[in-house]
Parts: C-alpha cells; sequence; structure tokens
C-alpha cells in the first residue's frame, strides 16, 4: 500500500490569478467554443440544408442531425470520462479535440444525409469527452475562491463559437463569397482548422497534479507544482507558505460498483441535484437553440442568408450572463445563485412562449425576449456543469460528469430538437409554445430542488467539498 503525504491542493488553491491561469483558461475553454460553433452552424445553416443544390434534408432531418450530435456527445462523454479517470486528464483532452478536429472536417465532405448523420455523431462523440476531461482538469487548477466565476465564464464561452458560427454562416452563405452550396461546407471545415491550432496550445499544459497525487505519482505532481509555482512567482511575487497536507492512499481506479454506491448511497442527494439540473437544462436550450433558424424562417418569414444575424444578440445574452453573474457563485453562494437563474429563465422562457402563441412578437423582438431569458439561462446551465464537477470524489470525478451530461442530456437533449422539429412543422404556434411551456416547467423545478438541497461549495476546496477515496486523514 502506498502512502503519500502532500500539500498540492492547498498550493494550488492559494495561487492568486495569472497568466498561467489565463493560459489554462483558453486552452481548455475552447472546447466550448468548439460545441456552440458545431451547434450554431447547424442550427443557422438549417434551412440551407434544406435545399435541393445542398443535403436536401427535411426539417425533422435536421433537427434529428441535431439529436444524432447530442447522441454521439452522451457516447462520448461515457467513454472518454472513464478514460480521462483512469489515464489522466491531458491524453485525453487531447485525444478528443483530435477526434473533434477529424470528424468536422468530414462532415464538411458529406454528400448525403446519410454521411452527415454519422459525422455528426462522430463529432459530438468528441466534444462529449471534451466535457468530461475539460471540467475536471478546470475544477483541479483553478483556486477554489474563484473556481465559480471561472468554471461559469468557461461554460459560457460556448457563445463565443456561436457568434463565431453565426459570422461564419453569414460571410460564407453570401453569394459574393462562396454561397450556400459550398459555405456550409467551408464552415464546418474553418471548425477543424480551428481545433488543430488549439491543439498546439493544449499540448504544453500539464498534467493535474490532484489526479497524479491520487494515483501514487507524487513525484511527478511536485515537478509540476513547482514550475507552475515558478511561473507564478515570477509574475505575482512570493507566495504565502502552505501548511495543510492531505494523506492518500493510492489504490485502483473505482469499479463501477463503488462509482454507483457513492453516487446512489453515499451522495445520493447531490446526485438528485445534479440528475435535476442538467436534464432541466439540456432540454431548455437544445429545444430552442437546435430549432432556431427554423423558427425565424417558418413563422417570421427571415431569408435564410439573413438568419445569422439573429444569433448575434441571442450570443451576447449568454456571454454576458455567466461573466457577470459568475461572481455572484463565489460570493451569495452556489445554492441561491442557482435556485434564482433557473426560476427567472423558466418564467421569462414561459412569457415568451406566451407572447409568441398570441403573436405579439416579431423575428426582432422574439430575439430580443430570447437574448434576456438567456442571459440568465447561460449562467444557470453552466452551474448545472460547475455543480457537478465540484461534488463529487477526485478518483471519479470525470466520470460522474459523464454520467450525469449523458443521463441529463439523453433525457433533456436528445429528445428535444427532434420534439421541436415535428412542432414547429406543424407550423402551430400553440404547438410550439407548448413545447416552450415544458422547458420552463423543468428549469423552475430543478432551481427548487437545488435551493433546498444544492451544497454550498463555494471557496471550499475540492477535497473540502467531496474527500476523494483514496483520502485518509488531514493536518
Amino acid at each position: 500500500m502506498t502512502v503519500t503525504h502532500t500539500d498540492i491542493p492547498a498550493r494550488l488553491d492559494r495561487l492568486p490569478w495569472s497568466r498561467w491561469h489565463w493560459r489554462v483558461v483558453v486552452a481548455l475553454g475552447v472546447a466550448w467554443i468548439l460545441d456552440g460553433l458545431e451547434v450554431t452552424l447547424v442550427g443557422s445553416m438549417g434551412s440551407v440544408l434544406e435545399r435541393p443544390d445542398t443535403l436536401a434534408l427535411t426539417a425533422a432531418q435536421v433537427g434529428g442531425a441535431g439529436s444524432l450530435y447530442v447522441g454521439g456527445a452522451v457516447a462520448g462523454a461515457l467513454l472518454f470520462g472513464r478514460l480521462a479517470d483512469r489515464l489522466g486528464r491531458k491524453k485525453l483532452f487531447l485525444a478528443t479535440l483530435a477526434v473533434y478536429a477529424a470528424a468536422t472536417l468530414a462532415t464538411a465532405l458529406s454528400p448525403d444525409f446519410f454521411v452527415f448523420a454519422v459525422c455528426r455523431v462522430l463529432t459530438g462523440l468528441g466534444i462529449g469527452g471534451e466535457y468530461a476531461a475539460i471540467n475536471s482538469a478546470i475544477d483541479e487548477l483553478i483556486p477554489a475562491r474563484v473556481r465559480g466565476r471561472v468554471n461559469l465564464a468557461i461554460n459560457g464561452s460556448f457563445w463565443i463559437g456561436a457568434a463565431l458560427g453565426a459570422g461564419f454562416s453569414l460571410l460564407l452563405l453570401d453569394p459574393r463569397v462562396l454561397g450556400p452550396v459550398l459555405g456550409w461546407r467551408a464552415g464546418f471545415a474553418l471548425g477543424a482548422l480551428l481545433a488543430i491550432a488549439i491543439l498546439r496550445v493544449r499540448r504544453d499544459l500539464p498534467e493535474s497534479p490532484r489526479w497524479l497525487v491520487a494515483h501514487g505519482r507524487a513525484q511527478e505532481a511536485n515537478r509540476i507544482i513547482e514550475g507552475i509555482e515558478a511561473s507564478v512567482t515570477a509574475q505575482r511575487g512570493p507566495l504565502p507558505p502552505v501548511t495543510t497536507q492531505l494523506r492518500f492512499v493510492q489504490q485502483a481506479a473505482p469499479s463501477m460498483r463503488q462509482v454507483a454506491r457513492v453516487l446512489l448511497r453515499q451522495y445520493r442527494q447531490r446526485s438528485g441535484v445534479a440528475l435535476a439540473l442538467m436534464i432541466s437544462q439540456a432540454f431548455f436550450y437544445n429545444a430552442i437553440f437546435f430549432t432556431y433558424a427554423l423558427v425565424l424562417t417558418r413563422f417570421y418569414g427571415v431569408p435564410d442568408g439573413r438568419v445569422a444575424l439573429y444569433i448575434f444578440p441571442f450570443a451576447l445574452g449568454n456571454v454576458l450572463g455567466p461573466v457577470l453573474l459568475g461572481p455572484l457563485f463565489d460570493r451569495i453562494g452556489r445554492r441561491r445563485m442557482i435556485a434564482l437563474t433557473y426560476g427567472l429563465s423558466g418564467v421569462g422562457l414561459a412569457l415568451t412562449g406566451g407572447a409568441f402563441m398570441l403573436d405579439w412578437l416579431n423575428a426582432a423582438s422574439q430575439t430580443l425576449c430570447w437574448s434576456v431569458v438567456f442571459f440568465l439561462a447561460s449562467a444557470a446551465a453552466s452551474s448545472a456543469y460547475l455543480t457537478v464537477s465540484e461534488v463529487f470524489p477526485l478518483e471519479m470525478r470525470a466520470l460522474a460528469i459523464a454520467l450525469f451530461y449523458a443521463v441529463g442530456t439523453g433525457m433533456g437533449g436528445f429528445a428535444a430538437p427532434v420534439l421541436f422539429g415535428l412542432l414547429i412543422e406543424t407550423g402551430q404556434r400553440g404547438a410550439v409554445a407548448a413545447g416552450y411551456a415544458i422547458g420552463a416547467v423543468l428549469v423552475i423545478g430543478a432551481g427548487l430542488i437545488a435551493l433546498r438541497f444544492a451544497v454550498d461549495a463555494e471557496r471550499r476546496s475540492l477535497e473540502d467539498i467531496a474527500p476523494p477515496l483514496g483520502l485518509t486523514d488531514s493536518s
């Protein structure tokens, strides 16, 4: 039995913010930018893909492609999440980005719906793996006092990708540039080029020292933390001393039976909260965004080539929400802010759905309403990922993220694009508004559950929130 005494968690948590932390944020946060890019390209180009001179998809096939992407993401999260706990964060966040780059490049070459659908599954596979490996790495590298705001801001960067996707589609679909026939293909190819560029940045990031210590590689972890401290000290000056030490007993990666016991018995209440948050936000988001272009073109007569213009204000609201509200999750607390953002976003969507049903809105005012609603909903959705990544032990953190992402997204996200694609095809505003009402009820209910049962994890060490399975005592 290998016993390790370490102060590495305390050393990581006491670091002042530095250029090194910014490098982590940029290199790892791109996962959400790429996801936003992918989802927006399909959403803003959905009507273009229905044209006979492109792929000639139906509205149901456009929605179905969204569901297949989500299905691939679920599978990728489960596969790569398990491997990230066994093999390390770094190996996996390099591998998942490579899978994404290859698959999205193949999407650009799709000749028909079948190949397009397969490529969307594989693209989702890479992105789903990113969620598990990246969320766990970010939480283990970022100081506890700012973990909430950083995590929310990174998750909110999805909408930077959404804005890029909208900009690419607006530019590339312009007949004076490439036009619809070639423009949609170029958009996916650009996503692959961005991923390849980020791979070069990620190679320089270290493995999580927390993960290394838990797996008996204390010397390697110490070399990494010393390098991090040297970089931070050179910029910010001498660091305060650390007195807290933890005692780890190295053990094999937990079996699925052990994982199930932790989730369903030891942390049953936390699991219920995480599941409610993930299911509701997945339905809420995927219901709206995968069919965003279809609503604008079918009900408001927005031309195909101008759909992207309406994504910019929507994306802006989604980016600003986590950035501006994120600090409150560290100051006011997780539980209160999760309940507030979930509840208000649900009320906002219900009111917007009613106005849509009564035909009180036009394309511009509909987009404005959605932008305000998702200012709140973006912070809420980001807090779901933050919650799952904080409240379970280190040895199973990536797998826990993967499991809750998979179950939540599988139940809430996979069904939503198909359902809304069918509702939109009816041409009835009341049918679409009923779908919005379902999303509103789900997030309001999840907010109430969080208010009662969520963990007050703000400014606390990960090891304090959920002691690692191999932790024996501390001093």
